[in-house]
């Protein structure tokens, strides 16, 4: 970035993985990206790129210096993933402290990648709300859980502004494996749709904390839209059940 760059300074976490290589290209143009991944970012043109290991504070911490924003994508994101062997590093000592060092460094806002199975545990048959509290449904849902709950305390209690989006299934549907417990097309997510929302998230003022639901406008969605449509102005194009009918 150069002096004259007045664009947000991103730190995008992930920024390797699908959804967060999605991101970038989106907004390559409208933020100056801090790229950070376990694995190298291909193709990052002008912007910053680090591989480092986020369950270490203090690297943790030197990567949010001057950062506005933190969009922390970065996670084991298997459903089976053991929690000694693969989520404790990723998924909580890493979830902390991004937390903590963005805190402390001052950055305005913390995105956080929350999931869908953070909530897997109601039953198929009740539509959950923003303000429902977490139900894992696996330990890797758990991981997301305690990142909502880090959310709320950092938000509420450090006045760290926290965004969590509940993801639901991300792509489009020949890409969706494995069982879930409800319709699958009642949580999906199309990456563009993904994207304006993650782009909502990061611009909408005043928020301390919250928690938004990350699904496309499906017909039929388990995953309830209203506060995430009324207060981000989130307007998603897709729909999982009629395809042919979603916005070009």
């Amino acid at each position: 970035m150069t002096q004259s760059d007045s664009r947000r300074r991103i730190l995008l976490t992930g920024s390797a993985g699908r959804i967060g290589t999605a991101y970038r290209i989106h907004a390559a143009d409208a933020y100056s990206f801090r790229l950070v991944d376990l694995r190298p970012t291909a193709d990052a043109g002008e912007h910053e790129c680090h591989v480092a290991d986020l369950a270490d504070l203090e690297t943790t911490r030197a990567l949010c210096e001057g950062i506005d924003t933190v969009v922390h994508m970065a996670a084991d994101p298997r459903t089976w993933a053991d929690f000694y062997d693969d989520l404790l590093g990723p998924n909580f000592k890493a979830t902390y402290n991004i937390f903590r060092a963005a805190k402390d460094a001052g950055c305005r806002r913390v995105v956080f990648a929350s999931s869908v199975n953070a909530v897997f545990g109601y039953p198929a048959d009740r539509q959950v709300r923003t303000y429902d509290a977490p139900m894992p449904g696996n330990v890797y849902g758990a991981s997301k859980a305690f990142g909502e709950s880090l959310g709320a305390y950092f938000g509420l209690r450090e006045g760290l502004s926290t965004l969590c989006i509940r993801i639901g299934a991300v792509g489009d549907l020949s890409h969706i494996v494995g069982d879930t417990p409800v319709d699958v097309r009642s949580i999906f997510v199309t990456l563009r749709d993904l994207c304006h929302l993650l782009d909502r998230c990061i611009e909408t003022p005043d928020i301390d904390y919250m928690i938004v639901h990350g699904v496309s406008n499906n017909q039929h969605s388990w995953l309830d839209l209203n506060d995430t449509r009324s207060r981000l102005g989130y307007n998603p194009v897709d729909d999982a059940f009629n395809p042919e009918r979603s916005a070009s």
